[in-house]
């Protein structure tokens, strides 16, 4: 992967590669946004989680009768529906349910599911089922080429995290940065070798040397911006628990409080590849990504923006219904997916997948993805065009 030190090192490949930050390359062409416009923050749940132990149906036999080493204890669930309970990890996911904050999507996959990572993940991040087409744009990146670009040369969006931008967010107009955090950031900005060459270079247009310099304004004005992010006052109204997700989640807070005008942040949480010893790691996952998640909410909702924000929560394939030998899962098909927020309707959505009629001990889905995406472009960052495959109507996520 080519970082942002790498860059400032070799700045002649600045256009060349799409892991660069992107609002380093922007110019002053951006348009005011609006402070009322809606923000997206993605999760992505990296390994393809088990859908069955997060929204399990315990009273249905052929749970009982698949997961003999890992069925959950009823008595533990959080129930959320007749016969249907969170894991007992997820307290706080639990509590926003309650507070009708948390809208949970049931058996949500797609047709003739494929069960490699790479290739399900990138079905998810570009809603296209070509090959060829998996390496072009993602379904966040389309839908934002038909958006006006932000205020003060900010990203449209923002991976916090150090993996590489993920397909979703790529676009064909739209701009995306990574940065892990802020002071990362900052550090890779101050590595650029002396003063800012104040025109002392080239000044014809187009060329090399005038791109550099321009590229090198933006940069500077960038650190200041972000620089007035870390030093704004923090607030201590919200307690986010140690862990590296909530990190994240807390920058994008901070982000988003700073007004930075980015419309779309995504953050990965790895780890739900769970061949084996299941029952121990998806709980830390499970627990992580719920106290993350109500960390944010609540963070969100203190500095009165809870209009605004909606969060994303998705992995790019169930579980097998049947454990394995080695008391874990396989990949398997349709799974969950979380759908967070002060504006969402609250509550399960569509059908828990049928377990008695398996396709290679897999269920099939009941709601396809692409209705999930069509809910949240249309309805929620008000996009006309959705830029996802086919003709899906919206789901009724929100209230």
């Amino acid at each position: 992967m080519f970082n942002r030190r790498q860059f400032l090192k070799s700045s002649s490949l600045v256009a060349l590669t799409p892991t660069v930050p992107a609002f380093l390359q922007q110019t002053a062409s951006a348009t005011e946004a609006e402070k009322h416009e809606r923000i997206l923050v993605v999760v992505q749940l990296s390994g393809g989680n088990d859908g069955l132990n997060t929204v399990v149906p315990f009273a249905d036999e052929a749970y009982q009768k698949h997961r003999r080493v890992l069925r959950l204890p009823t008595d533990r669930l959080h129930k959320v529906a007749e016969g249907i309970g969170l894991h007992p990890a997820m307290e706080n996911a639990a509590e926003l349910f309650e507070d009708e904050r948390l809208s949970i999507v049931q058996g949500v996959g797609y047709p003739n599911p494929n069960r490699s990572h790479d290739v399900s993940m990138a079905i998810w991040q570009t809603a296209r089922f070509d090959r060829e087409e998996h390496n072009g744009f993602g379904w966040i990146g389309r839908s934002l080429d038909t958006l006006p670009a932000p205020k003060r040369n900010a990203p449209s969006s923002v991976l916090i995290g150090n993996q590489a931008t993920p397909v979703a967010l790529r676009g064909r107009k739209s701009r995306s940065s990574a940065f892990d955090t802020i002071g990362d950031m900052l550090t890779d900005i101050n590595l650029r070798p002396g003063p800012l060459p104040n025109g002392s270079a080239s000044e014809s247009d187009g060329d090399l040397s005038s791109f550099i310099n321009r590229t090198t304004v933006d940069a500077y004005a960038t650190a200041d911006l972000l620089t007035d992010i870390v030093n704004q006052k923090k607030r201590e109204s919200v307690s986010y628990p140690s862990s590296k997700l909530a990190s994240q989640l807390r920058l994008v807070s901070q982000l988003i409080q700073a007004d930075m005008g980015t419309r779309v942040y995504y953050a990965m949480q790895s780890g739900y590849d769970t061949h084996s010893v299941q029952l121990p790691s998806h709980s830390r996952l499970l627990r992580t990504l719920s106290q993350g998640l109500k960390a944010f909410l609540d963070d969100i909702a203190a500095a009165g923006l809870e209009d605004r924000v909606l969060v994303l929560c998705f992995s790019e394939f169930g579980r097998q219904v049947q454990e394995n030998a080695s008391n874990g899962t396989d990949h398997g098909t349709a799974g969950p997916v979380f759908v967070a927020g002060k504006s969402v309707k609250g509550g399960l959505l569509g059908q828990h997948p049928e377990l008695e009629t398996l396709t290679n001990n897999a269920p099939e889905h009941t709601t396809d993805f692409r209705s999930v995406y069509a809910s949240v472009l249309q309805e929620w960052l008000r996009i006309e065009n959705a830029q996802v495959s086919g003709d899906f109507e919206p789901l009724q996520l929100f209230s």
